[in-house]
């Protein structure tokens, strides 16, 4: 799966893990994306159900799900597909960034 470059895109297995989380908390199905600077990389992702939409997000939706990144954080993910993945090391959200030049191991930060 693939984003065209400056927008977003959640895969169908994140958009049904988000909307289980969303089910359980009782809260909508928006997922957040956003990102900081830090982590062994240089920038981090950040990960949260989100209460609303604010007027500058960028917005996608798969199945009912939706995925919101701020205008700041978007020069650093636009064209980035946000999965779910479910492997021997464990479960966890990915975000394939085409931005990104280097990562860590883990998978949590990088650097453009």
């Amino acid at each position: 799966m693939t984003a065209p470059q400056n927008s977003i895109a959640l895969s169908p297995s994140a958009a049904a893990r988000v909307a289980w989380i969303a089910q359980k908390q009782g809260k909508p199905a928006v997922l957040r994306l956003s990102v900081e600077g830090g982590g062994c990389s240089g920038f981090q992702y950040r990960y949260g159900l989100a209460e609303g939409i604010n007027a500058d997000d960028t917005v996608t939706e798969t199945d009912g799900v939706q995925l919101v990144v701020d205008a700041v954080s978007l020069d650093l993910v636009a064209g980035c597909v946000v999965d779910y993945v479910e492997n021997l090391g464990g479960t966890a959200f990915k975000v394939e960034n085409p931005n990104a030049v280097a990562g860590c191991g883990c998978g949590s930060s990088f650097a453009v």
